[in-house]
């Protein structure tokens, strides 16, 4: 069993830098603009979608308690990788210590949530359509809290199952910089000056947990969700149904797509540098997209926007 050594008694650096994503001035510029507005889109759509059901009782329902989870911790997740990000593409490298580091990797690997998350929110539309008239009895708010907190509490299991196998490990003083912009658990790793297969195996291992098992009970639960929407009889019927779990798969497959991408390829056959551009994605292409998308494809959603904007714009008026 891995257990813990303070890492201030390792011969190896105390600190680590990022690899720059760009060393021409008019790309940096461009490239901190760009990430920035990122941001900043990312910050207001999720805390659009936050307001909105927190704002409108008619959204007090299970669905948009955990949406309004799901867009807190993108902001979390976000919050914690962009801001030192947009501070080393402008200006000199800023190092990293490696409680710093260790933090950081803490919290980004807490964005694990998001999975099983997306899986208690497919357990909530197969109440919802497969059991309506006990929905309100089996999805109290007790139990609601009850599978948020659980969530949580294995994501925090396995973040510190890996950063304590990582720092565990003594570090090269020839090799400080990460080729990554973030404390990446698989790109610190390499930095280490002993044999790392039994942690890149961990590491494997706990990625595969996170992704397949949620995933795989979200299938289940689609698969009870339309086998019970092909027994409506009217067209209007299945089509209000679907409707109601369209968004949520959309999301799903953006989530575990890019993160499969990361995580599950095999190693020989994608680069450092690929695995950052694909980290990029699920750092700001997925977080931007998910309240996008709820904001489009959900009635309810638009709906309470549209109602807030011009209960707004009257209010200004007077």
């Amino acid at each position: 069993m891995l257990t813990w050594k303070p890492v201030l008694n390792q011969s190896g650096p105390t600190e680590f830098v990022f690899r720059v994503f760009t060393t021409v001035p008019e790309l940096q510029v461009l490239l901190f603009l760009l990430f920035l507005l990122l941001y900043l889109m990312i910050l207001c759509g999720n805390t659009a979608i936050i307001w909105v059901v927190c704002t409108h009782s008619s959204l007090h329902t299970p669905m948009y308690f955990f949406l309004c989870n799901l867009s807190f911790l993108e902001m979390c997740y976000t919050t914690v990788v962009v801001p030192l990000m947009l501070s080393n593409i402008w200006g000199p490298q800023k190092p990293i210590p490696l409680a710093g580091c260790g933090a950081q990797m803490f919290f980004v690997t807490l964005g694990s949530t998001d999975c099983f998350l997306l899986a208690v929110m497919a357990y909530d539309r197969y109440v919802a359509i497969c059991h309506p008239l006990h929905y309100t009895l089996i999805m109290t708010h007790k139990l609601c809290v009850q599978m948020m907190v659980g969530s949580l509490a294995l994501a925090v299991i396995l973040s510190l199952m890996l950063i304590g196998s990582v720092f565990t490990l003594r570090f090269c003083g020839c090799h400080q910089e990460v080729n990554h912009f973030l404390c990446d658990v698989a790109a610190v790793l390499r930095l280490a000056c002993a044999d790392i297969h039994v942690h890149q195996g961990i590491l494997y291992l706990a990625s595969f947990f996170v992704l397949t098992v949620p995933f795989l009970l979200i299938n289940i639960s689609y698969l009870l969700i339309a086998r019970t929407i092909l027994r409506i009889r009217s067209a209007e019927g299945r089509s209000r149904a679907f409707s109601t779990c369209s968004s949520h798969l959309t999301v799903v497959l953006i989530q575990y797509g890019c993160c499969s991408l990361v995580y599950l390829r095999p190693r020989s056959s994608t680069s450092e540098d690929e695995e950052r551009k694909l980290a990029l994605v699920y750092t700001f292409i997925t977080p931007l997209l998910n309240p996008l998308i709820y904001t489009l494809r959900n009635k309810d959603i638009k709906g309470a926007l549209k109602i807030a904007i011009v209960s707004k714009s009257t209010s200004g008026t007077h």
